[in-house]
Parts: C-alpha cells; structure tokens; sequence
C-alpha cells in the first residue's frame, strides 16, 4: 500500500513567497512491519552483503556482556503483539495469560554474555538498507554506488558520554553475487529501542521548509504575528513548526529539526556545512504533527506511531549529517 501525505493545511509559500527560497524535498520512508529481503529498501530487514566480506563490528571499548538478550527483546514483542490481536479480535482490554506473564518475568537484563571482554569485536545490528531507485533525495556516496547501508552498535557508550556508534556503508549492488544467509548479531543488545522490527518502506517526496529559528529575523517576526500567541491558540490552529516546516518520521533529505537544542553549526571537518542525509525517528508523528499522518493511516494510526520499534531518544529524533563534497569524510549525529 502506498503512504500520502495529506496537502498541508495552507499554502505557505503564497502567505510568504520568500520562503521558496527555504525549500527542499525529502523522501518520507513510511516504514510499516513486513518481511523485507535483501534486495530491497527496508528498516530492519536484511542486507545487501556479500557472503565473502566481513561483517562490520563494533570495536569501541564499553561494556558489551550486560544489557538484554536481542532474542528476549524480539520474544517480548512477538508476546505483545499477540496480546494486542487478541484484544482486538475480542474488543476487550489487553491481558496477558499466565504463562504469558511467566515468560515475561524471566526476560531481565544481566550479565547474558560473560565471555565478552569490553573489547571484543561484536557484530553491528543493521538498521536500514536504501537503494537509491527507490529513494528520490537520496544523495552522497559514491557516483557508482546505488545502495545505503546503515548500522549500529546497540549501545550508547561510545566515547566520552553517552553516543551513539554509527556506521554508513555504500556499495553497488550489481557486485553482489551471492548474499550472506546467516547475518551476524550480536547476543545482547544495551537497550530495546536499538533493536528495528523488520519494516517495508513506502516512500514518498514531500516538500519541507527550512527550521524557523534558521529563517531571516524579517521573515519569522511575521511568520509569528501570522500565528498570533502562543498561548492564545487553539488545537486545531495551524502552525509553521507543526504543519508547515518539516515532516516527521524517518525520512531521506529535506530539513533538521533543532527542537531539542538551539540551531548548532554541522561542519565537516573540511570547513564545509554538512546536510542531513537520514532522519531515524521513534514516531511517525505525535499529537503536534497529526496533521502529517499518511491519508491510508488516519483512521486506525496503524503502524503509523512507532511501526518499527526504534527508540533514539525521548523526543524522538536522529540526524545523520553527511559532507556534500567528499561522501569519504566523516558523518556527524545530531540527537533532537
């Protein structure tokens, strides 16, 4: 099923026609479970990997013997989902059987992996897999190259602080002969929300706007008097943040949102400001950007909240900042 955005709520560039000059596309990913294979775009499906080249791992020294088992994590889900079918079929309130419950309350976090010392190679999980013919304002790699691979390692304990470890990889699929059946994983994973359900794609380009704090002072001063108080708006008022700017969810392209923290300089290491390649979200939308929610979704918001169970941070948001210039130099993270 394909995913469409509703039209937005005004035609901003006719109340504010300068704002043409703040415009880009991004490609909304609408990722909904499915059973994805390795030839195609997917978050949490399988990769596009050559059976002869090794899988990539993480070589951060943390802690990696405690967390959760990732088979706990996908058993724990697959007990959930159920639960909610039942529920559904029944048009009775969720309720766990006994042995339901049972199992449930032997999934605890723990030392699930002894044998690992804080610097052992373990497996990155993977996280999505985009090929450029299905992915409109999919930019950067190599000129040659037409598939996207991004993985991480399943905890936040790379470097000073809490980080995540993020690994992009390109590569040209028509080299792929004979894929890697049995992918690595690792046994224990630092927290749930690390863990992608396996997810179809469902891409769609839409129109974005750039962050209002990063608009001229002219132009958000009236964009603000348009919207009128804050404090005097009602849920149904449109606004430019929530209606207008920057599509929620995970999405190829188009815009940051800084609403965590102020608007901050993404540089590459060459001197060259960065552009957001991928947004991974933990919602597709939320009671502020309901009015982005696909025209298919909008009766029963299934699959259309939290479809691929990926949890980045409490407000939902995680930036991947590419060079534009050389697609070799680093990538930035930005959590908002």
């Amino acid at each position: 099923m394909t995913r469409t955005t509703p039209e937005r709520p005004v035609d901003v560039e006719r109340l504010f026609p300068e704002l043409a000059r703040y415009r880009r596309t991004a490609t909304r990913l609408h990722p909904r479970p499915g059973a994805p294979g390795a030839r195609d775009s997917s978050v949490g499906g399988p990769m596009l990997w050559p059976s002869d080249e090794p899988w990539p791992v993480c070589t951060h020294p943390h802690k990696r013997s405690s967390g959760e088992r990732l088979e706990d994590v996908r058993l724990r889900r697959r007990i959930e989902a159920e639960e909610w079918r039942r529920a559904s079929e029944a048009g009775v309130r969720p309720a766990w059987t006994e042995a339901e419950w049972e199992v449930l309350a032997s999934l605890k976090r723990g030392r699930h992996a002894p044998w690992l010392a804080n610097t052992d190679p373990i497996p990155l999980l993977a996280v999505a897999q985009l090929y450029r013919q299905d992915v409109p304002d999919l930019f950067g790699g190599p000129a040659d190259c037409d598939v996207l691979q991004v993985f991480w390692c399943p905890f936040d304990a790379h470097g000073t602080g809490h980080q995540l470890a993020l690994h992009l990889r390109w590569r040209r699929s028509a080299d792929v002969r004979e894929v890697l059946a049995d992918q690595p994983e690792p046994v224990v994973v630092g927290a749930p929300g690390y863990v992608p359900d396996p997810c179809v794609l469902h891409p769609e380009q839409v129109v974005e706007y750039q962050y209002v704090d990063l608009l001229p002072d002219r132009l958000r001063r009236r964009m603000e008097r348009w919207e009128g108080p804050e404090e005097e708006r009602d849920e149904e008022a449109v606004g430019y943040r929530s209606d207008l700017s920057i599509a929620p969810g995970w999405k190829v392209g188009g815009f940051a949102s800084w609403h965590v923290t102020d608007p901050r300089p993404m540089d590459c290491e060459c001197g060259q400001p960065m552009e957001p390649l991928l947004t991974i979200a933990t919602y597709e939308c939320d009671s502020s950007t309901s009015s982005w929610i696909p025209v298919e979704d909008r009766e029963t918001l299934e699959g259309a909240i939290g479809a691929t169970s990926v949890l980045v941070s409490r407000d939902g948001n995680l930036y991947v900042f590419v060079c534009p210039r050389d697609p070799g130099h680093p990538h930035r993270l930005s959590l908002q």
